[in-house]
């Protein structure tokens, strides 16, 4: 079947929950299913937010503040959203994408202790509509999530601008997406991250399957032939 109706799916999460293989775990099976499949990411996905990601995420934004911050992740996100995002769900696509305005309410909102009124203001303005259709939240204990991301990128790679912090600092953000799911439950759905990888993969696609109203969830695990 191919999805005639574009689709908006987000994933969220702390450092090293493994939101990037799952993602394109998904996407795989989507494929193999004949809908038409876009992974992007945040912040980034778009010539002007790439450029944005690279202030971002090698900390020299850091210096100005929180706010400017939050401010250069909503200028990343509309050109994002206007660019990629709006575009490819206008024309029937499915749309994956690895972080979005979930994390800049957690992020810059929750553990960067800006007012709840500049988040939505900036959030209102930068979405400007376009809101995900589903919500995958990946749930992993802090200190686990930074000790597989350390090992992927290598005992010697400098963490990034977010990596580098607190354990506490981390595991307040992931109280804070916890809260998500329960704020929003419609929207937001907890995936268990501390399962197997195959586990956590049709976890995802039963929720994915819900929302197309599919209800197959018998794909092969990694490795095995379709």
């Amino acid at each position: 079947m191919t999805q005639s109706t574009g689709l908006f799916i987000t994933f969220e999460g702390g450092e090293g929950v493994g939101k990037s293989t799952q993602i394109h775990r998904l996407a795989d099976v989507l494929r193999r299913r004949g809908h038409d499949v876009l992974v992007t990411r945040e912040p980034g996905g778009s010539l002007g937010a790439e450029a944005v990601r690279h202030v971002l995420l090698s900390g020299a934004a850091e210096e100005f503040g929180v706010r400017m911050e939050a401010m250069l992740f909503a200028a990343a996100r509309s050109d994002h959203i206007e660019q990629v995002i709006r575009p490819a769900v206008a024309e029937g696509t499915i749309v994956l994408c690895d972080r979005f305005m979930d994390s800049s309410r957690v992020y810059q909102g929750i553990t960067g202790n800006l007012e709840p009124q500049f988040i939505q203001n900036l959030e209102r303005i930068a979405v400007n509509g376009m809101i995900p259709d589903l919500t995958l939240v990946l749930d992993l204990p802090a200190s686990v999530g930074l000790g597989r991301a350390k090992a992927r990128e290598g005992k010697d790679a400098a963490p990034d601008r977010f990596e580098k912090e607190e354990v506490s600092t981390h595991e307040k953000r992931r109280e804070a997406f916890l809260d998500l799911t329960r704020t929003e439950p419609e929207r937001c759905k907890l995936i268990d991250a501390t399962q197997a990888e195959d586990l956590v993969a049709l976890a995802i696609l039963a929720e994915v399957d819900s929302l197309l109203h599919e209800g197959t969830t018998d794909e092969p695990a990694k490795g095995q032939k379709a």
